[in-house]
């Protein structure tokens, strides 16, 4: 067993090897700044249109067309991005930015004609019309239809009956149409683009998304050929839920990673990453191989008991900062959901190979006691950790004798008497209306909010406090953007 003194090594080690941390205003003024570029160039040429309606339409689709370009940088799996920010953080300023891109998309050919509307109502009907139907204007027309298509199957994804593979099919060449019609309505149409620097940085936009791209989907469907893993083998370990363990092949190198991140998974020999799936690791990455533990819930999950062994597997990854090395809290506290004891049960094992010798708390919360997985393996990191453990299930049964209900203060503050909840660290993965409020809960009990984090499989039950900061600091961003819009639609007016 490791001592403290070489758990505070290892911890500086794993500190020393990961990549720097950029603070969040750094990330969103680079953000703000590659967004409201075009705008500084435009302002270097002629300064026409003149009329402030018109330059805020004009601004507007400068800044749209290089914030869907940004779209495929922040939903893609670069590690400028995804090291720097959880998924969870990612993908809900993938959905925000999204919105404000279909405002702007939307006001664009608007806002130039609302002054002839208000003057002239017919006049105004009539321009908008030209704006619509005249060959000029139509691969705007088509960047706008694409996008606004995207955004509402995405929204309208769990109610419409497609396969998720099929949405993602779909999701990949609208948002490229939307893009690529975009980079051309802002060369061929673009008011300020013939009279600005503006036509090399449209150029390094569409290369960008190409990369981006090419990357995502070339690349990365060449590594899952090339370094494939196989299935040893599938284990029961809950009502409808299994754990895969895959090695890989003696060609393909060891995965590199920490406890509690993920991976996008694919499987057979047709792997491309079009029809991958993230899926949390499960395992000390002291072990040999990988192991995931997931529940039958989707077209592809449901499939999962059925694999054979030997069956080949593809692994992208990690990705995720659902991490605990290097961290200073003087104690850890565990929160797991349903399925979402995946990463914790992988970062409970990595303690007990680690030695751990700070307290650690688990609070493993399921439907009916069915849906427990792992409990002998979790009672056994009794004897290698100071480790206290709360099973708690929603519904009883004849044969359960542990706590029914829901996590709540009461029970929280029971499990962390004696610590200090200033200086612990709550990591927490579960189903999205259990986390939003065992994550408040946290916070009311005196955890600082830097110090929870967590994952969740699905958004639904609302938004924690600490969504609604994310969101109020998102919408920041959205409002320094029109900010800047404004500011150059009144510049020399």
């Amino acid at each position: 067993m490791m001592t403290r003194t070489d758990d505070s090594q290892a911890a500086a080690s794993a500190a020393a090897r990961r990549p720097a941390r950029l603070p969040g205003p750094v990330l969103a003024a680079l953000y703000l700044g590659i967004c409201l570029l075009p705008l500084a160039l435009a302002l270097l040429g002629t300064p026409t249109p003149t009329d402030p309606w018109e330059r805020a339409a004009a601004g507007l689709g400068l800044v749209a067309v290089v914030a869907m370009a940004v779209q495929f940088v922040t939903s893609g799996r670069f590690d400028v991005v995804s090291r720097h920010l959880g998924i969870d953080k990612i993908m809900a300023f993938h959905k925000i930015a999204a919105w404000w891109v279909l405002v702007a998309v939307a006001l664009h050919p608007l806002l130039y004609v609302l002054p002839t509307w208000i003057e002239t109502p017919a006049l105004g009907r009539e321009r908008f019309e030209v704006y619509l139907t005249a060959p000029h204007y139509r691969s705007g027309v088509v960047a706008w239809a694409a996008f606004a298509l995207l955004l509402i199957t995405s929204l309208l994804r769990e109610w419409l009956p497609w396969r998720y593979e099929v949405w993602r099919a779909t999701h990949l060449p609208l948002g490229i149409v939307a893009v690529v019609s975009g980079l051309h309505h802002a060369l061929g149409a673009g008011r300020f683009s013939a009279a600005a620097p503006l036509p090399p940085l449209w150029l390094a936009a569409g290369g960008a998304v190409a990369a981006a791209v090419a990357a995502l989907y070339g690349w990365r469907w060449l590594k899952l050929h090339l370094r494939p893993w196989r299935l040893v083998s599938a284990t029961r370990v809950a009502d409808r839920m299994w754990q895969l363990h895959v090695e890989p092949d003696p060609r393909t190198p060891p995965l590199v990673y920490r406890a509690g991140q993920f991976v996008w998974l694919t499987v057979g020999r047709r792997r491309f990453p079009l029809f991958d799936h993230p899926f949390s690791l499960s395992d000390s990455p002291r072990d040999r191989g990988v192991k995931l533990i997931i529940k039958e819930v989707g077209d592809f999950t449901r499939t999962v008991g059925t694999l054979a062994p030997g069956t080949p597997v593809g692994l992208d990854g990690p990705y995720g900062e659902f991490t605990l090395e290097a961290t200073e809290a003087d104690a850890v506290v565990l929160v797991a959901g349903g399925v979402g004891i995946a990463p914790i049960i992988g970062l409970l094992r990595d303690m007990v190979a680690r030695g751990e010798r700070r307290p650690v708390r688990l609070a493993y919360a399921a439907g009916n006691p069915a849906n427990f997985a792992c409990l002998d393996e979790i009672e056994a990191a009794r004897a290698h950790l100071d480790l206290r453990v709360l099973l708690l299930s929603e519904t009883s049964t004849a044969d359960w004798s542990g706590e029914v209900g829901l996590l709540d203060h009461d029970r929280l503050r029971a499990l962390l008497d004696g610590l200090d909840p200033t200086r612990a660290i709550a990591l927490m993965c579960g189903p999205g209306g259990m986390v939003t409020a065992v994550s408040d809960a946290l916070l009311d009990i005196g955890m600082p909010m830097d110090r929870v984090i967590y994952e969740r499989f699905d958004y639904a039950g609302g938004a924690s406090r600490q969504d609604r900061r994310h969101t109020r600091r998102f919408l920041a961003i959205g409002g320094a953007l029109a900010a800047g819009v404004a500011a150059f639609a009144l510049v020399n007016y």
